[in-house]
């Protein structure tokens, strides 16, 4: 994994996600559990060993993401496409944290 200087932008992104998992909708869970999956497959770990999809809090799954994103080097076609999902389920649950942030100030 290549080093890198977090973004601004990215460090709000974890600070801003809750620190315990989320409920996300079916669909918006499904999709960013598959990202997981598909990371962890192509790249051969286990990403959150001993815990279920559902008991990874909002901000390791968020800055797991940043980090792969921006560190991993893919070497293959399946890394590539693990990677380039990345973005996507990223700004899913930023969106998701926004929207938790927005409402807890009202």
């Amino acid at each position: 994994m290549k080093d890198y200087i977090p973004e601004l932008s990215e460090i709000r992104m974890v600070r801003r996600a809750p620190d315990h998992a989320v409920k996300l909708s079916t669909e918006d869970s499904a999709y960013v559990e598959n990202c997981l999956r598909h990371v962890e497959r192509a790249f051969g770990f286990d990403a959150f060993p001993g815990l279920k999809f559902g008991q990874i809090s909002a901000r390791a799954l968020i800055k797991s993401f940043i980090d792969w994103w921006r560190g991993l080097e893919p070497a293959d076609e399946d890394q590539r496409e693990a990677l380039a999902k990345l973005p996507s389920a990223i700004r899913l649950l930023d969106t998701f944290s926004a929207l938790l942030e927005e409402q807890a100030r009202r």
